[in-house]
This record gives C-alpha cells, structure tokens and sequence, in this order.
C-alpha cells in the first residue's frame, strides 16, 4: 500500500525532469530573489556579439557607469572645462561618504566615483535639459523622474531610482559613443575619454567605469538585501576595439564594492572571452 501512495509522487517527479530536459519554462526561473548575472562583448565598430552569457536584456539601475553619459553632458553643456576645471570644494550639506569629502576635480571625480560631484553637475544643469540630454541619448528607459513624491530625479534618478538600462542598451550607448553618434559636440567625446578610468588586461587596454548600488524595491523590501555590480566600457588590442557591460546581482555582502569586485573579476576573464 506505502509503494502505491508513493505513485503520484514519483510521477510528479518524473513530469519535472522532463520539463526540465525538454526545456518548458519554470515558475523558478522568474523568482525575484535569483542571483543575476550578465557578460555581453561586442565588436565596437560592427556591433557584433563576439561572447553573450547570462542574463543580459533585464534593466537594472546604472549607478555609476552613469558618470559616462553626465561627463558627456557637463563637457557638451559648458559646466565642465578640462580634465581638472573645476575643481570643487566638499561642503557639508553634500552628506557624502567620509572618503568622498574633499576637493574633486573631473579626473578625481571618475577615478573615485564621487556622487556629490554627479549631482553638482546635474544640479546646475536643471531639469529640463538633464531630461532632454538623457532622452536624446536614448539611454535605457530615459526616465529620470526619481522616486515617487520626493522630487529628486535630477539628484538621484540613475541611484536605485527610475532611471534603468541593460547590459544591452549599455553596450548600445557606447558603441553609439565611440562612433560619435550622440548629439554632444566634440570636446565632449574628447574630454570624456580622457578622465575614463584605464586598465591593463592581457594586452587589452580597457577603459571603463564600476557601478555599485544595493537593489530597493518598495513591493518587495527583500531585495534591499541584494547588492549590485557594474562593469561597463570599452577595449583595445592590436587594432580591435570591443565593447562590454557585466551586471553582477547577488545576495552576498562583501567588505569591497560590488562595483569593484565585478570590474577585478571582469578584467581577470577577458583576456580568456576575447581572443
């Protein structure tokens, strides 16, 4: 009789590793809890995948590698002047991380990924050309409205707010910014590639800015638990140029940033995913 009413559970079990096999899709793959990663390498100039893995088309705030479309805009809009004008003073009202309280200059700005800086830009800039840049850049959802009721897209819509991309619009937004495609003059482009961060990986000279945020979201307090990574920018070698974007999402806490453990973890793999 135990042999009988153990049946439907072996059929069931069966029926699963079916699906499973035959490919159907399961209630959890969508679980909003999984941990989430991408990595997506293109061919800058022909836009051709040259290594895609992982989930690369579910948007995510852009945190810092946000700092590379606001450079675009503080050099195209007069705010910004050259790699080291100007240079501002840290005041109290910023309420910034202790390490971020100090004189910043654009270099220092990208290299340390200071927001108060981000914020001085976009504040001077006001609403309406912030929006009007962002769309015209078609980047991610454009929607820099920041949260609900607090009035503060221009300082906080790309930090775990309403501002989001993916890895697939990131790596669409630099292929369209090598090529020069963005409607920012050419000082713009020059001085933005200049303060970018640079790198060595395996002859590879890549240059790229982290991203690193914790997941909010008002349905589901849960996910404040979740940390978020970026890796975003471009490379060369012997004459290639590649782009890249590597989201990591996980529910580990680690004493670095996510930001800047995904960009180690990204630079150690690419000289493997890139040959």
């Amino acid at each position: 009789m135990r042999n009988i009413d153990r049946l439907p559970f072996i059929f069931a079990g069966v029926l699963f590793l079916l699906a499973w096999l035959l490919g159907f899709p399961m209630r959890a793959q969508s679980a909003p809890l999984m941990d989430v990663q991408c990595t997506l390498i293109a061919d800058a100039a022909s836009g051709k995948t040259l290594y895609q893995n992982g989930v690369c088309d579910q948007r995510f705030s852009p945190a810092s590698t946000f700092k590379v479309p606001v450079s675009l805009i503080g050099y195209d809009s007069g705010i910004l002047g050259d790699e080291h004008t100007p240079s501002w003073d840290y005041k109290p009202e910023f309420k910034a991380l202790k390490r971020d309280q100090k004189t910043v200059d654009p270099m220092i700005w990208e290299k340390d990924s200071i927001l108060w800086y981000s914020r001085e830009i976009t504040r001077r800039l006001g609403p309406q050309s912030f929006a009007g840049y962002v769309s015209k850049f078609d980047y991610g959802n454009a929607d820099v409205s920041g949260n609900p009721g607090k009035n503060d897209g221009l300082t906080r819509s790309w930090v775990s707010s309403s501002l989001k991309i993916t890895p697939v619009e990131q790596v669409d937004f630099l292929r369209r910014f090598l090529a020069r495609k963005l409607p920012v003059s050419a000082k713009a482009y020059d001085m933005t590639s200049a303060i970018i961060p640079t790198f060595q990986a395996g002859g590879w000279t890549v240059q790229g800015k982290t991203g690193s945020t914790k997941l909010a979201n008002d349905a589901d307090k849960v996910q404040e638990k979740r940390s978020l990574g970026w890796f975003v920018g471009w490379a060369n070698k012997d004459g290639r140029q590649i782009v890249f974007a590597r989201p990591v999402v996980d529910t580990n806490r680690t004493d670095m940033p996510k930001g800047l453990k995904t960009r180690a973890a990204f630079l150690e793999d690419l000289p493997l995913l890139a040959k």
